[in-house]
């Protein structure tokens, strides 16, 4: 019989050789993931004894890794502020860095919840982590999340009916804002926002296996931030707010796409590496050339 112990120590050899920085880390994660077991249960229990069936599926997803399959991917799910998340094939694996946004959104929202009913839209919701993961948070609200992608919905309504949120969650298939109706509190997206020119020369693990969807922006990655600024006034409420997940060199593009339609900035966050991460804006008073060029107003009209 092969050990525990044995089993995460040729992994994490295999893995190391392999150039992954986080070998060891990597190894736990995925062989107690594989096993159901917690990290605490992995790290002090190395002389359990695993049998030859749970070695060939080790030795499977080993493999799998070694091909850059990240690991959450090969387990099929990932752990999203405090949640457990289904992942699958056109979802975007939730990082770390986004649970900046859902924090900063809960800070905004605690602020005039109360015993309020908040509605929350969430644009491009992959595996829903985000709006469930506010649902959570916000025990009197209620959400939609959009997506084109069928797969994806069916996976953020699972996950949704896995955390007992499927009677305050409903997935809607739209393109952006295209078949939404109602008015909403918060509006929240992590859209695509990589460059399309850089997409080639990004880690395999994102490159191969993250949906083309979620990470193409566009030529200068900013074509889906210019669908949300053009649209999202039309859905929120007049004190409500919409919170962006932002690419690190983009604040200042974002912002000022947003000022041109009408919107102030409440709030920018840094990440966990202290890169731009986080962009919270609500609704100005529209001035008159902006209300002028909407209708196909002449400037010089009065």
């Amino acid at each position: 019989m092969t050990t525990l112990g044995e089993a995460v120590a040729d992994a994490r050899a295999r893995f190391s050789a392999a150039g992954f920085a986080d070998a060891a880390i990597e190894a736990r994660i995925l062989i107690g993931g594989l096993l159901e077991l917690s990290s605490t249960q992995v790290f002090v229990g190395g002389d359990r004894e695993i049998d030859a069936a749970s070695v060939a599926k080790i030795e499977d997803a080993v493999a799998r890794r070694l091909k850059r399959e990240p690991v959450h991917r090969i387990l099929g799910k990932r752990e999203f502020h405090g949640l457990d998340f289904l992942l699958s094939k056109e979802t975007l694996e939730p990082r770390p860095d986004t649970e900046v946004l859902v924090d900063s959104v809960l800070d905004e929202a605690r602020q005039f919840a109360g015993d309020r009913d908040i509605r929350i839209l969430d644009v491009g919701t992959g595996t829903g982590a985000i709006i469930l993961a506010l649902l959570d948070g916000l025990p009197s609200a209620t959400g939609i999340g959009s997506d084109i992608s069928v797969d994806a919905l069916k996976t953020a309504a699972e996950n949704a009916r896995r955390l007992g949120l499927d009677r305050r969650f409903q997935a809607v298939e739209s393109h952006w804002f295209d078949k939404i109706d109602g008015c909403f509190d918060i509006i929240v997206s992590n859209p695509p926002y990589i460059c399309s020119d850089v997409i080639p020369d990004l880690d395999p693990e994102v490159r191969d296996f993250d949906p083309m969807a979620a990470l193409d922006g566009g030529a200068d990655g900013l074509t889906a931030y210019r669908e949300i600024a053009d649209r999202a006034g039309e859905f929120l409420a007049a004190d409500g707010c919409v919170a962006l997940e932002i690419g690190f060199d983009q604040k200042h593009a974002v912002i000022e796409l947003f000022e041109a339609e009408g919107f102030n900035l409440l709030l920018a966050r840094k990440d966990y590496s202290e890169n731009d991460r986080v962009l919270i804006f609500a609704k100005s008073v529209v001035d008159a050339a902006k209300q002028k060029k909407k209708l196909g107003i002449p400037k010089e009209a009065g």
